[in-house]
């Protein structure tokens, strides 16, 4: 069987933003497992363009990615109650691509809730395009002290979140296999 295509989105554009820690360790995690394919991508790797020279607003190389992808995993911040406008922007940008595909979610903050605040806003959205959301969500609270400055999980944290990762893994692998046979196999 061919590998499931996942692709891991970081949530922000923000130069100092303390959630790509989490994204990135969410994306390194998934490397490790043998039956996927991690793609990374964050919103700085794409320009969405809306100034009329595509009616869509697409980004040649994300809608490319989106129509590969068998499954996603999004990691947002939490900005005031939300998820941010440049996750925001990713997602409107695609509809087609996601339809029937499955999504996991991290939550991340820099408060004690890590985001939950967000990813409960982003479901109604990603439903809407037509995505399927799993029920196993990974939520880093206090993200800095969850990380060290260079990147790396503190080693207090490893267990508990290998094994939370793990479970948004499963879940979003066994969604993407079901899926991917339903849209090859079933009629829409």
């Amino acid at each position: 069987m061919e590998p499931l295509k996942i692709v891991v989105l970081a949530g922000t554009s923000r130069e100092k933003r303390e959630s790509i820690k989490a994204a990135k360790h969410i994306a390194a995690y998934g490397e490790k497992l043998p039956e996927v394919t991690i793609i990374f991508a964050e919103p700085n790797d794409f320009s969405f363009p809306n100034d009329g020279n595509d009616p869509e607003g697409r980004d040649a190389n994300y809608h490319a990615l989106t129509a590969s992808a068998d499954a996603f995993f999004i990691v947002t911040p939490e900005y005031n109650h939300s998820f941010p406008g440049s996750l925001k922007r990713m997602l409107d940008s695609e509809y087609a691509n996601y339809v029937h595909k499955p999504v996991a979610f991290a939550g991340v903050s820099n408060g004690a809730w890590g985001g939950v605040r967000a990813v409960e806003a982003l479901v109604p959205a990603v439903r809407e395009m037509g995505l399927i959301a799993t029920s196993w969500s990974v939520y880093f609270p206090k993200i800095q002290d969850i990380f060290n400055a260079d990147g790396s999980m503190r080693a207090e944290h490893q267990a508990y979140y290998e094994k939370q990762i793990g479970h948004a893994y499963s879940e979003l692998i066994w969604m993407a296999q079901a899926l991917k046979w339903g849209r090859a196999n079933l009629s829409k």
